[in-house]
């Protein structure tokens, strides 16, 4: 090997990784324990840290992380030469989530190095790696039934499994070891103040028959605050979990759900700590009973629970009404608005759900409801009215046209000599790092001289993309035909009269994107998919299509449209949105 490479090879530019599962390893320090080892490593070798990525409290079983996403970003723009890692399990903890992140760095000329074990290099060493990571699996499924055996054991035993006591009781922490004159397990202590809280919110709904939003109230006109809110107020779901715990009568329970992965998430955001969030519930018979001290008296335990079951069912919000643009309908403030129906059911509305929200506190928004049945039929009428004329359909496909031609933009930059000033920043980036390699320049110069030059770079190449997104700014999409319009039309005139609510919401649901309430106008955004075969039933639950124009919008000769639809005024002072009377 000639002196060059030995010198390249010994200033060499590399990134690390760092990574903890746990919050409780991220408050320990652990990740700075594992980057103090990896920087000594560096610094005896003669490595140059020019970037690190870190992920902290993120299982090594989910391979989707922001750190590790970023670095095989990186890896691609070839940034760095090699990565180095404490040990592979910090890189994935499955042997073969490891050898996919490895071989895709290898293929990309990137050198993968870990503190604990040298690089594998002969056929022999390879094997030996990929057996070292079955068994590291292996192990750790071991710790983990171990941990879960150990919890059963102490659970059967009496002893408290958690690491946060319910409102009311402060929890002990676990001292000593077995055998020391101080050594007790974790235990629930009675909080004095915290407890009269709670027996005065059972008392509320036992015997003076409150609601849970009464029950709220009452805790805000006293100003007693929860352990945990932003808001500082209390929630209907934390007091109806609280007024359920048999905690409170003296029977903790362990094992009485399990995690499993949600079928239908709430938020569907690109990375998640957790996969398991949701949790399932097991059969009673394998809840394991732990003994706790006793706040609150069977029989008003008992009357609570009678109470709030009785207020559940008599409820007026949960009378069972049709709104048609469930989940569709948003306020002029951005909030969505949702269906209620005061007196059983009598009037139907859709109200800007951000006063929910904001209970007890004041409202944000002081938008008024407006009238489900008027909205609904109204929105209901324009769709059909719209799905079942082609001179409808042609003018929604002419606005389209119109819109993107003048969102159109001509190139704001000329994209070869902006491509010209990155190649020779680049050239200028390669020359700098190769007198550094040398020993012609010291770290402290090289990153005052690659400072300036990587800014300009990423501003140049910000501009070429930021132009490119202006220009081409119009999804091209693939529209109909007329003749295809004509007998979409012809067809669906036919078959949407008289169609039962779950059909219409199915259709609703395939059609609408989003209706906003604004200044006494419905403002429809939407595709209307158009085939050949004009199907109008649904099996699918609740009336929602598996198929949403979302995902075949593109894949299907879809029309974009807009429609503008005035709500009639109200009939008088003080009353919701309804039709005026013919004169």
């Amino acid at each position: 090997m000639s002196r060059l490479k030995i010198s390249e090879k010994i200033n060499m530019l590399i990134s690390i990784y760092g990574r903890v599962s746990s919050s409780n390893q991220e408050n320990e320090g652990t990740i700075e324990t594992q980057l103090s080892a990896v920087y000594d490593y560096a610094s005896k070798n003669g490595y140059t840290i020019v970037q690190k990525y870190i992920d902290n409290g993120w299982s090594g079983d989910n391979l989707a992380r922001p750190g590790l996403d970023q670095l095989r970003l990186d890896a691609k723009k070839k940034l760095w030469k090699a990565v180095l890692i404490y040990d592979p399990d910090r890189l994935a903890r499955r042997g073969a989530w490891q050898e996919v992140v490895i071989e895709e760095l290898q293929e990309l000329e990137i050198e993968v190095l870990f503190v604990t074990i040298p690089q594998p290099k002969t056929d022999e060493e390879k094997i030996m790696y990929k057996m070292r990571g079955v068994f590291t699996e292996y192990e750790r499924m071991k710790i983990k039934e171990r941990f879960r055996l150990g919890k059963v054991r102490k659970a059967n035993e009496g002893h408290i499994i958690a690491s946060e006591a319910p409102y009311g009781y402060d929890f002990v922490a676990k001292n000593g070891k077995r055998g020391d004159a101080d050594f007790h397990q974790g235990y629930y202590k009675i909080n004095e103040y915290e407890s009269q809280i709670v027996r005065s919110i059972f008392s509320w709904v036992a015997n003076d028959g409150m609601s849970l939003r009464c029950v709220i109230r009452k805790l805000q006109e006293l100003e007693i605050k929860p352990r945990k809110s932003k808001r500082g107020v209390w929630n209907t779901s934390t007091l109806s979990k609280l007024i359920r715990n048999r905690t409170y009568i003296g029977e903790g329970y362990y094992g009485v759900s399990y995690a499993v992965v949600p079928t239908n998430p709430i938020k569907k955001e690109g990375y998640k700590k957790i996969k398991k969030s949701s949790r399932r519930s097991k059969p009673k018979s394998e809840w394991i009973m732990i003994p706790t001290p006793k706040i609150i008296d069977v029989k008003i335990f008992s009357k609570a629970a009678q109470n709030l079951a009785a207020n559940f069912l008599m409820s007026p919000r949960n009378t069972k009404n049709e709104y048609l643009l469930t989940g569709k309908i948003w306020c002029g403030c951005g909030v969505r608005r949702s269906g209620e129906g005061p007196q059983k059911g009598k009037h139907l509305y859709y109200r800007c759900t951000g006063r929910v929200k904001n209970f007890p506190l004041p409202p944000s928004c002081f938008e008024k409801g407006v009238n489900a049945r008027i909205v609904d039929s109204l929105v209901w009428k324009g769709i059909c009215e719209l799905m079942s004329s082609p001179e409808l359909l042609n003018k929604q496909i002419e606005r389209w046209y119109n819109c993107r031609e003048n969102r159109k933009y001509a190139p704001v930059i000329n994209y070869d000599e902006t491509k010209m000033e990155i190649s020779k920043l680049k050239d200028q980036e390669s020359r700098f790092l190769k007198a550094y390699a040398i020993g012609a320049i010291n770290v402290e110069q090289l990153k005052e001289y690659l400072g300036p030059i990587k800014e300009k770079i990423t501003n140049f190449k910000n501009q070429i993309s930021k132009s490119k997104s202006e220009s081409d700014s119009i999804i091209e999409m693939k529209l109909p035909e007329k003749s295809q319009i004509e007998i979409f039309s012809n067809k669906t005139a036919e078959v949407i009269k008289n169609l039962n609510f779950i059909v219409k919401k199915a259709i609703v649901r395939n059609v609408i994107d989003k209706v906003v309430v604004v200044n006494g106008e419905l403002q429809v955004y939407g595709f209307i998919p158009v085939t050949s075969d004009v199907n109008v039933f649904t099996d699918y639950r609740n009336g929602a299509s598996i198929n949403r124009h979302d995902v075949m919008v593109y894949s299907t000769s879809s029309i974009p449209f807009t429609l503008a639809i005035t709500l009639p005024p109200p009939l008088q002072r003080g009353v919701d949105y309804g039709f005026r009377k013919a004169a």
